[in-house]
């Protein structure tokens, strides 16, 4: 007689479903790659009325949507989203949870993707492609599907938007207060007028192959103006290769940017590419270009003049296509005057300057520089906030470290308040007791 053998039935688990909502497809791709290995289901929008027929549809636990949407207003959306769905976790990428929103059990996986998400598709994230004149035209999504105040508010929004980049592409002259394009770029974090001109300094130039000079004291955001130009730019989805000129010994520098050959200097067991090779088609950052040796330079510039570079060791030209951005803590023009830079290369370099403020030159933006970073200290631990007199004992504090400096103050602070939500004056140590 067969024996018939019952296996235990499991029970069945929910699957989690997350609403990714972002006209940046790279965005949207590792953030949804990130939550499938951690089990989750995930939608995928590019836009905010494409969000909501997509929440309508799977009645997903968390929604996460980008820093800019092209079609919709991004606080009218989340507003009404939140009203209209109030059992979903809300997320956002400048600054993590919405407040008020539901919270998810699962929120710590969400934030572990966001963390993870990278971005390479700019040309519709920094200004929104032509669109049609009703939200209904874009992606088949039904503009019915939306509330009417939201429908009437993005319609005049994609107006807009369209209006700007049609203006923007029929001439780079566009005036730097009349259109929604010029204001901050994402990821640059401030809203005083030093910072819209660096904005503005970045969308003109970004697009073109220009070399960029830029200049401006330590810790004032260098690099993160570097990588938006790179982000910005039709190089975006070739390699970004940055390198520390101070940071590498002479002797080791030229080989680290031309590359070499097998047994080209003692130790070269196996020939390596180097640095400039390895951004082919991209970008090239030099930080602190000032500091590389004047030996070096002359390499630098014939590569810069021709295009062409032979690595340590070898007789044979290379041709490698690489957009140069260069930084530096110094005023190179005035080094190049004193012999301390060569002059020629420095008008190679500096076809373009951008100069990053320093930290006292925006006191404005410090409560919205400390706010987005206790808000990403946040995705790991809980959001503890600056009472008054904390706030204002940073305003008046000159930060000769500039952003990183308060960024540190801030992590120093929060580590001293332990589990207490509210950081007060006690906590704030600037670290300068033995100056």
């Amino acid at each position: 007689m067969a024996t018939v053998i019952h296996s235990a039935t499991k029970p069945s688990v929910k699957q989690r479903t997350a609403l990714v909502a972002s006209a940046d497809g790279c965005f949207r791709k590792s953030v949804s790659a990130a939550l499938t290995g951690l089990r989750w289901s995930v939608r995928e929008a590019n836009g905010g009325a494409q969000a909501w027929g997509e929440a309508m549809d799977c009645q997903p636990q968390t929604i996460i949507v980008d820093s800019w949407l092209p079609d919709l207003d991004i606080k009218e959306f989340l507003r009404e989203f939140h009203v209209s769905f109030p059992g979903v976790d809300i997320i956002t990428n400048d600054d993590g949870p919405l407040k008020d929103a539901t919270p998810s059990p699962f929120r710590q996986e969400i934030l572990y993707a966001l963390n993870r998400a990278e971005r390479t598709d700019t040309a519709v994230w920094n200004a929104a492609p032509p669109m049609g004149d009703s939200i209904s035209e874009q992606n088949g999504s039904p503009s019915s599907i939306l509330p009417a105040s939201l429908e009437n508010k993005g319609r005049r929004h994609l107006l807009r938007v369209s209006d700007a980049a049609s203006t923007c592409q029929r001439s780079q002259s566009c005036s730097p207060s009349g259109s929604p394009t010029e204001g901050r770029i994402p990821g640059l974090v401030g809203e005083s007028a030093v910072m819209l001109e660096v904005s503005r300094r970045i969308r003109r130039v970004a697009p073109l192959s220009t070399p960029v000079l830029i200049e401006g004291p330590t810790g004032s955001g260098k690099e993160v103006v570097a990588a938006a130009l790179h982000r910005m730019s039709s190089r975006c989805h070739k390699p970004f290769v940055a390198i520390n000129c101070a940071a590498i010994p002479e002797a080791l520098l030229e080989a680290e940017l031309f590359g070499h050959t097998r047994g080209a200097f003692t130790g070269a067991l196996q020939g390596r590419t180097g640095r400039i090779e390895a951004a082919n088609g991209g970008t090239l950052f030099l930080d602190e270009i000032g500091e590389m040796p004047l030996s070096l330079q002359a390499k630098l510039l014939r590569f810069v003049e021709s295009g062409e570079l032979q690595r340590v060791g070898d007789n044979e030209n290379v041709k490698v296509d690489v957009r140069i951005i260069s930084a530096t803590h110094q005023r190179l023009r005035q080094s190049s005057k004193s012999g301390g830079f060569r002059s020629d290369l420095y008008f190679r370099l500096a076809v373009f300057l951008i100069r990053t403020p320093a930290l006292s030159e925006r006191v404005d933006d410090i409560p919205v520089l400390v706010h987005h970073f206790m808000e990403r200290m946040g995705r790991a631990k809980p959001v503890k906030r600056l009472d008054d007199k904390a706030m204002n004992l940073l305003c008046a504090y000159p930060w000769p470290g500039n952003v990183r400096e308060l960024q540190h103050v801030l992590e120093r602070a929060s580590i001293l308040a332990g589990d207490e939500p509210v950081l007060s004056v006690s906590e704030i140590d600037f670290g300068d007791e033995a100056d």
